[in-house]
Formats: C-alpha cells, sequence, structure tokens
C-alpha cells in the first residue's frame, strides 16, 4: 500500500477540481432554469398570451440589444484571458459591465412605466414585475461579480493556465442573456 505524499494530493485535487468546479456550475444553472421556467410559464398560465397595448416595445428592444451585446463582449472577455490578453480582458469585462448597466436602468424604466400601465395588482402586472424584477436580480448579481473578476483580473489573477473565476462568471452571464432571451417574447411579443 503506497502512502500517498502531499505533493501527490495537491496534484489529485488539482486535477479534480476543476471538474468539480463545472459541474457545480451546471448543476446551479439547470436549479436555476426551472425557477425561471415556472415563471414563464405562470405567465401563460395566469395571463394567457395577451399582450397589453401600452407594453413599451421599444424600450423593451433596446435593452434586449444591450443585453445581448453584452454577451459578445463578455464572450470576448473570456477568449482574452484564456489567451493571456489582460488587457483585452479587463476592457471587454468592463464594456459588459458597463451594457449589463444600462440594462439594469432600462429594467427602472421599465418598471416605472409598468406601474403606470400595469400595477402590480392586475395579473399581467403581477407575472410582469415578478420576471422583470426576478431577472434583473440576477443581471445585477452578474454585474456585481463581473466587478469583482475584472478587479482580480486586474490585480494580476487568471491567465491561460487558471482562468475558472472568470470563466464561471461569464458562463452565468451567458445564462442570465439567455434567460432573456425566453423572457423577452414572453412579455412583449406572445
Amino acid at each position: 500500500m503506497a502512502l500517498s505524499t502531499p505533493a501527490a494530493l495537491a496534484r489529485a485535487e488539482a486535477a479534480y477540481r476543476p471538474r468539480a468546479n463545472r459541474l457545480g456550475l451546471w448543476l446551479f444553472l439547470a436549479s436555476e432554469t426551472f425557477l425561471f421556467a415556472a415563471l414563464i410559464s405562470t405567465r401563460y398560465i395566469i395571463s394567457g398570451t395577451e399582450v397589453p397595448t401600452d407594453a413599451n416595445q421599444g424600450l423593451a428592444l433596446a435593452i434586449t440589444v444591450m443585453l445581448l451585446a453584452s454577451s459578445i463582449s463578455a464572450y470576448l472577455a473570456e477568449s482574452s484571458i484564456a489567451h493571456d490578453d489582460r488587457r483585452g480582458f479587463l476592457r471587454y469585462a468592463l464594456i459588459t459591465i458597463a451594457l449589463g448597466s444600462v440594462f439594469l436602468v432600462g429594467v427602472v424604466l421599465e418598471f416605472r412605466e409598468g406601474f403606470e400601465s400595469f400595477p402590480p395588482g392586475t395579473v399581467y402586472g403581477s407575472v410582469f414585475f415578478a420576471l422583470i424584477g426576478f431577472h434583473g436580480f440576477h443581471v445585477l448579481g452578474g454585474v456585481l461579480a463581473l466587478a469583482v473578476v475584472a478587479n482580480l483580473g486586474r490585480l494580476g489573477h487568471f491567465g491561460s493556465h487558471d482562468f475558472w473565476g472568470a470563466e464561471g462568471v461569464i458562463k452565468y452571464w451567458h445564462f442570465v442573456d439567455l434567460m432573456w432571451v425566453a423572457i423577452y417574447p414572453t412579455l412583449y411579443l406572445i
């Protein structure tokens, strides 16, 4: 029976950790998918498919474009750090944070208009505020996580051999964008 040395244990842990981290992230995203699916299906069950005529289609489309553009900049940030381009990583991470922040400003405007057009006491209003609020909370969490990762990258963390922190946050960001792709037509188009 061979005795394990501290170095051998460290190598085994280093090989196991990325797989465990990825599995944990995918399980977390799967559970979040079920939460979003429950909210989206609630919209159809409770309020049908009718969209109020005073829903601000222009604002919704504008913030959708912002969020989709942020997914591109997030991808470029991850690709940059994977190739040891720290300046590119910081630039694209900050662009993603800015676009996410613009999206959040749009959500605040949506809330203000929603209170006037379809208050929370109405059927559509209740579903609207639940979906927009839940998603907005996730975007806020993503913006804050991106800020932490960008700061860590600025301080010299991450590189082509170890960028899991940045990768995990950016995968979460893509998930949040993907959820909006389902929410946008649910609230504004169908």
